[in-house]
């Protein structure tokens, strides 16, 4: 079973911290069940040496997929090594990741996301394999002008806006210079076209205080303000922490400048929709093990980890693409990679091996079927899981197909598997096909089972009653 270490010099310079650095309030944080930061607020003379043993009390049973009334009490224990100065709050404020625990059994909470991310790197290390893996994730947002949604029980509706947005082209509300990118064409001219030059150059400079390592960003594809930043790769739980920080900061720094950032997979009719590329490589005391004299230089490990990948992609989906609006991205034939197979260089493929470096150290995967809307505390375990499920079982991905999917045409597709098409076919998907989630206890049948009744009950069957806007007003904050 995974365990968090917290020695006592940790937790000792943690509060050594708090009082060097006149810390006026402690804000502790944890992840719900869809991925949602939760967060309350503490004074510093509150955060004492037993804190991070008996943990700080909070009500479980208002938070989403946790506890039943009838057992409420639960208890977060702040994680010693990730904490960082709020860079939004008038009060000085530090933040620190938590884990939940459960105060009865004393044990770590299982519907805790975070804790599945832990026990993950820990079955990795157990099974010989590699000690390490390292995934990059790059997350698509939009940055919008204005947002209006309602939904009543006579009417309902939703309205976006963005000053590049395309549509505005016409616009008669004062001076229109005209600069806006065309539809599938925001990937990337230079400013005026691309309006948000510097508050993209805003959010990465507020990640770097905080110390995550950023290494490129741009303006995508879709007009009205799609945008990427890539975080540079590091370790599962470290990369989850960082997304989870990385959402937080790309939202608040919208906010300060009176705009606003959804994660939502498909915010626009008929342009691109925000998709999560993660990379993904498995590391062994310090060497990489994906390179190898295979295909496009990998290694036959790596080849059976994409095999895990496709064979499991199905229910992956149900993870790593967790909304009904998720679906509207991944429809054949358009931007997403829905068809379920391997290629260098290829970016129409499921599994895509980027060739831009010869270096050993360089060589990874990229699948490239997730979208931001997922829980990364859920997300990446499930990604390494079927990795290893397809190492462990020797899984053949197949040939790789070097062509343009999307110019294929339906008689060459034929045998090329894909994606679900909606959540419900993915969730049906992971309850026929969970076994390797199981594996080390990473997942247990009940989060499994959770999972599946919680987006069944809540989104697949309330959606399909309504109309579209309930479903904006559902995922647009995500």
């Amino acid at each position: 079973m995974a365990k968090v270490a917290r020695s006592a010099s940790d937790v000792d310079k943690l509060l050594k911290y708090v009082k060097d650095n006149d810390i006026e309030i402690i804000d502790l944080r944890f992840t719900d069940i869809p991925g949602q930061w939760q967060h309350f607020s503490i004074l510093p003379t509150e955060l004492t040496e037993n804190s991070f043993e008996e943990g700080v009390g909070f009500d479980g049973s208002s938070i989403r997929g946790f506890q039943a009334i009838q057992e409420s009490d639960m208890v977060l224990i702040p994680d010693v090594e990730k904490y960082f100065l709020d860079p939004f709050t008038l009060h000085k404020t530090l933040n620190i990741i938590c884990d939940v625990k459960d105060p009865i059994t004393g044990e770590s909470y299982k519907r805790d996301p975070r804790y599945i991310a832990h026990k993950a790197e820990a079955y990795l290390q157990s099974t010989g394999l590699a000690d390490t893996a390292y995934f990059g994730p790059e997350a698509e947002f939009f940055i919008f002008d204005n947002v209006r949604f309602d939904q009543k029980i006579n009417s309902g509706f939703y309205e976006i806006d963005s000053q590049e947005g395309f549509w505005n082209s016409g616009s008669n509300d004062g001076k229109n210079l005209g600069y806006r990118p065309r539809t599938k064409e925001g990937y990337f001219p230079v400013a005026p076209t691309d309006s948000l030059q510097d508050l993209r150059s805003e959010m990465v400079l507020t990640m770097k205080k905080v110390g995550i390592n950023v290494e490129v960003h741009h303006h995508e594809v879709a007009t009205g303000g799609q945008t990427e930043i890539d975080m540079r790769f590091a370790p599962l739980l470290t990369v989850a922490d960082n997304l989870m920080t990385y959402k937080y900061i790309t939202k608040n720094v919208a906010a300060k400048n009176n705009k606003s950032v959804t994660f939502m997979p498909k915010p626009l009719f008929g342009d691109n929709g925000s998709g999560m590329h993660v990379h993904q490589s498995l590391w062994k005391a310090g060497k990489p093990l994906f390179y190898g004299n295979g295909y496009a230089n990998l290694s036959e490990m790596a080849l059976y980890y994409i095999g895990g990948l496709l064979k499991h992609a199905a229910a992956i989906c149900a993870i790593t693409n967790p909304t009904t609006n998720s679906y509207h991205r991944l429809v054949p034939g358009f931007e997403a990679p829905v068809n379920l197979a391997y290629s260098q260089r290829n970016r129409s493929a499921a599994v895509r091996i980027p060739m831009y470096s010869k270096s050993p150290k360089a060589k990874r995967i990229e699948f490239r079927v997730p979208d931001p809307s997922t829980n990364p505390y859920l997300a990446f375990p499930a990604l390494l899981l079927a990795g290893i499920d397809g190492i462990i079982n020797k899984i053949d991905p197949g040939e790789p197909l070097d062509k343009d999917i999307y110019d294929l045409s339906p008689e060459e597709l034929r045998n090329v598997p894909s994606t679900p098409g909606s959540l419900e076919d993915s969730l049906k998907a992971l309850e026929r096909d969970h076994e390797f989630l199981l594996r080390g206890d990473v997942f247990t049948e009940d989060l499994v089972s959770l999972w599946i009744r919680y987006k069944m009950a809540s989104e697949v069957k309330q959606v399909a009653l309504r109309p579209h806007p309930y479903e904006f007003m559902l995922y647009y904050d995500i």
